[in-house]
Parts: structure tokens; C-alpha cells; sequence
């Protein structure tokens, strides 16, 4: 059974091989979504079960949601070597300053596990193999006897590595073969393993288990499910963004942005709790949405506090790049304290949905017929 690079990675950083951080999406507002909670520039992978993907565009980077989006509509559903893109992968962006390739396979005709490696890796890994075969280093481990550390550092030393290199690439390689071994692996690889300011990190991932063991690894399936993000975004028509917590009332909000003549650009449900880093994470999402000419922000506190959301907005305000002007309707739990904060900040609020939803529609009409 092959594995995708993200469950391949799971496996890889539990056995304690650093990867970078990163995480599933299923669609591009899912996308937009987690590139907005990690607030890094960001590199979007299709996770499909064959090579060549960054050669047929199915790896893209973004510096922000918006572009995280754009990217993530045009590899979705896109076709790599007959592969449909069913997700992605959102991975933090790596300052990469050098690339290397470790593999741990089986050797049919040797009948016995195998390591390769080179301190040329990358996409064109395969060429060298061809081209160039003397630079891959090939090791046979004995697999009656365990793989010690000092061969995986010797193995390092030929691969020609520098020598404040040997003992981490030694450590990595080693690594890599007790996944091979404890998970009854066909295939174990990471190319490439690239060398950051903080390191050796695998940058890819590679895992195929032989299928008759898989008996003995049903943690494995588990896996597959991922932590749900902490907002719901929708993408609509419209240019007026709706964010709200909790369906009912971002629903009721966009009833209100219809009833007043105008359209909604998204639907943002922030949930019943959402704390002030949610509200920042939720702007930052919609800030990022070229559509959006208006922000209505529509809270109606109860477990969430109001000054909470007042905090998030300000901070969201502060470092988004693009100037989006927002209609917010406040009131709840520490509706004082919160509406305090905004008048301090010089930001708007209504305390009436009807109004705020009104003000809304009606700024949107007036930047429209300013054309901006």
C-alpha cells in the first residue's frame, strides 16, 4: 500500500525525522483557511501516489490566503499521470540551502534491503541514476543484524557530505531504515532531504507498505483523519465578506446583506468560542479574498467576549497588507470593553444588525461608484 506524503510524514516525524510544519486541505477555501492560521508564505502540494508532480504544476508556492487559494483552485482536481488531486498538502515554505536523497528499498535480485543515497537530490534524481550512477551511493545492510548508527554515518562520509554534516545525515539515514524495518516497508524515502538554516528537514515524503503486513499496522488507518480547521469558509459570488459565530447567525447576516441589495462574498462561520487569535485568523482569510471590497463582521457574544473580538480585529487591521474596509455589529459579553477598544482604535461598530448590514451594502455601493 502506498501512503501519501503527508501520512508518510506523520510516520516519518513520530520515528523522529523533522519535517516542516504542515497541513491537509480538501479544498481551496480549506487552503486559504490553514495558510491564514500559519501566517507563513507557504508551499501547496498535490498529494498523489506517483512522481513527477512538480514538473506537471502540482507544486505551488504562496505568500498569503489569497494567493494560497488561487494556487490551491488551479491543482485541485488537476490530473498527474492519470492521478485526479483529491487534496493537498500546505506546507511551510523552507529556506532550502542545499537538497540530498536517502531511500531504503528491497533489492529483489540481491533479496535483501538497500540503501541509497546522494548529495545530489531533487526532481532530477532519476537522470542521475542514469547519467551519473557513481554518484548514488548503494549500501546493503545485513538484515539478520541490526543497522547500527556507525554505518548510517559511514554511509554519510561517502556521500561526501561536510563533515559537521556526517553525524546528522548519519542519524537521519539511520532513522529512516527503522521505519523501514518496523513498518515492513517496501520503500522508505525522502527526496529531497534538504539542509535549512535549522537543519536537515525532510521535504518529501515517500512510504510503501507491503501489503500482507498490514495486519499488524491498523494504527496506520488512523491516520487518515485530520483535526477539522477552526473556521468554515465558503466562497461566494459576491463583494461584500460575511463573517459570523455560528451558522445561524452568519446565515441571518447574509439575509440582512441580500434584504439591503447587496452580495455576499463568503460565508466565514467563527464559531460559538472563537477566541481573538480565530477572529484575527478569520479577517486575515477574507482580507486576503480580492473580491472583498467590505468586511461585515456580525457578533452576537456569548462564550465569545466581545473585547476578545475587538482585540483580533485590531491586530488583523494592523498587519493586513490590503486596506479592506469593515462594518462590524458588536454587542454580547463584554460589549463595553470591546466597543471601548474600537472606538480607541478609531474602528466603527453598530450594535444593530440591521444597521451595520445596511452600512455595509451601502460603502460597497459607494467604492463601486468610485471604481475602487
Amino acid at each position: 500500500m502506498r501512503f501519501f506524503e503527508n501520512v508518510a510524514k506523520q510516520i516519518f516525524n513520530d520515528e523522529g525525522i523533522p519535517i516542516l510544519e504542515g497541513h491537509v486541505a480538501y479544498s481551496p477555501e480549506e487552503a486559504m483557511s490553514v495558510c491564514s492560521e500559519m501566517d507563513i508564505p507557504v508551499v501547496v502540494k498535490a498529494q498523489v501516489l506517483t512522481g513527477g508532480r512538480g514538473k506537471a504544476g502540482g507544486v505551488k508556492f504562496a505568500n498569503n490566503p489569497g494567493e494560497a487559494l488561487k494556487v490551491a483552485e488551479e491543482i485541485l482536481g488537476m490530473e498527474i499521470k492519470g492521478e485526479k488531486v483529491k487534496h493537498l498538502l500546505i506546507e511551510e515554505k523552507a529556506d532550502i540551502l542545499n537538497e540530498f536523497f536517502v531511500t531504503v528499498s528491497v533489492d529483489r535480485g540481491a533479496r535483501r534491503p538497500v540503501i541509497l543515497a546522494s548529495k545530489d537530490g531533487g526532481v532530477e534524481i532519476e537522470n542521475l541514476a542514469k547519467t551519473n550512477p557513481e554518484k548514488i551511493i548503494k549500501y546493503y545492510p545485513n538484515p539478520l543484524l541490526e543497522f547500527l548508527p556507525y554505518e548510517a554515518r559511514e554511509i554519510a562520509r561517502k556521500m561526501e557530505v561536510p563533515s559537521e554534516l556526517i553525524s546528522p545525515m548519519g542519524d537521519i539515514i539511520w532513522k529512516l531504515y527503522n521505519v523501514f524495518t518496523k513498518y515492513d516497508a517496501d520503500t522508505a524515502e525522502i527526496n529531497p532531504l534538504v539542509l535549512t538554516p535549522k537543519g536537515l528537514i525532510a521535504a518529501d515524503a515517500k512510504m510503501v507498505v507491503e501489503n500482507d503486513s498490514l495486519f499488524r499496522h491498523q494504527d496506520l488507518v488512523d491516520r487518515l483523519h485530520y483535526k477539522k480547521k477552526a473556521v468554515d469558509f465558503v466562497q461566494l459570488d459576491g463583494d461584500i465578506a460575511v463573517i459570523g459565530n455560528g451558522a445561524g447567525l452568519t446565515l441571518t447576516a447574509m439575509d440582512m446583506i441580500k434584504l439591503n441589495g447587496g452580495e455576499p462574498a463568503t460565508f466565514l462561520d467563527i464559531g460559538g468560542g472563537a477566541s481573538e487569535h480565530i477572529i484575527n485568523q478569520a479577517l486575515n482569510i477574507v482580507l486576503n479574498y480580492d473580491p472583498v471590497k467590505v468586511v461585515f463582521l456580525n457578533v452576537l457574544g456569548g462564550i465569545t467576549k466581545a473585547d476578545d473580538v475587538a482585540r483580533g480585529v485590531i491586530k488583523a487591521l494592523e498587519q493586513a497588507d490590503r486596506k479592506v474596509h469593515i462594518v462590524i455589529r458588536l454587542t454580547g459579553t463584554n460589549e463595553e470593553e470591546g466597543q471601548r477598544l474600537l472606538e480607541e482604535a478609531g474602528i466603527p461598530f453598530e450594535t444593530s444588525m440591521e444597521k451595520a448590514a445596511k452600512k455595509a451594502v451601502e460603502l460597497c455601493e459607494e467604492l463601486k461608484a468610485e471604481g475602487k
